[in-house]
């Protein structure tokens, strides 16, 4: 039952971090307009993401735009889009594939062959959140770096924004329970007194007189 115990956590983990990452990918504030100047006051705000940049107002409205172009962007942003969309791409194969070896279902026989699903949808999750850290930190690298170049204008330079924040949580959320997922399978597939206990009831079989035997089958 512990071993169970485990990959189910480690699954709820995988999920949490599954949306976050969703959410990272979709949302416009990977870099985020940086306040340098002594005048609090300012007029407006921009916001860069993956698929749009934003502009909010002082006054609380808000504009986005949607990039026209793929091949007008710049080499980080397309590779970005394409490292994080295989991520969570990857996240939904890793979701079937741990659900068929999890011990809570039904999908393989239990066994050797149930555990070694199991320990490949763990893995599958722990690589997808080292290949979502990939776009995350080379963005970051770059809104650091041309944050403290002095050649920037004060007017271009950005902060790292809520969505790269969002998107390290997730990974760190993916590698988690991907990492508890293959330990409740390796438990499982070494120990298995501690998998989950799965009973089986025999059909009742008819009478003579058309009523069904009471007795109990386990």
């Amino acid at each position: 039952m512990g071993s169970a115990a485990l990959e189910i956590l480690g699954l709820v983990l995988c999920l949490v971090g599954w949306v976050g990452l969703i959410l990272a990918c979709g949302l416009p504030m990977w870099q985020v307009t940086a306040f340098l100047d002594h005048n609090i006051v300012t007029a407006q705000t921009t916001w860069k993401g993956l698929w749009m940049s934003c502009v909010v107002q002082s006054t609380g409205h808000m504009q986005c735009k949607v990039y026209d172009s793929v091949l007008a962007l710049s080499t980080e942003v397309q590779a970005a889009r394409a490292l994080t969309v295989g991520a969570v791409l990857l996240a939904l194969v890793a979701l079937f594939v741990t659900l068929a070896g999890a011990q809570c279902t039904t999908c393989v026989a239990p066994g050797p062959a149930k555990a070694r699903v199991a320990l490949t949808g763990g893995t599958l999750y722990a690589l997808c959140g080292l290949l979502a850290l990939v776009p995350l930190c080379w963005f970051a690298n770059i809104v650091v770096r041309e944050f403290y170049d002095p050649a920037v204008p004060m007017s271009q330079k950005y902060e790292l924004g809520a969505a790269l924040y969002i998107g390290w949580a997730a990974s760190a959320l993916l590698m988690c329970g991907g990492g508890l997922v293959c330990c409740g399978a390796w438990v499982c597939a070494g120990r298995p007194d501690f998998s989950f206990p799965v009973k089986y009831s025999a059909s009742r079989r008819p009478t003579a007189t058309g009523d069904y035997d009471k007795k109990n089958y386990v």
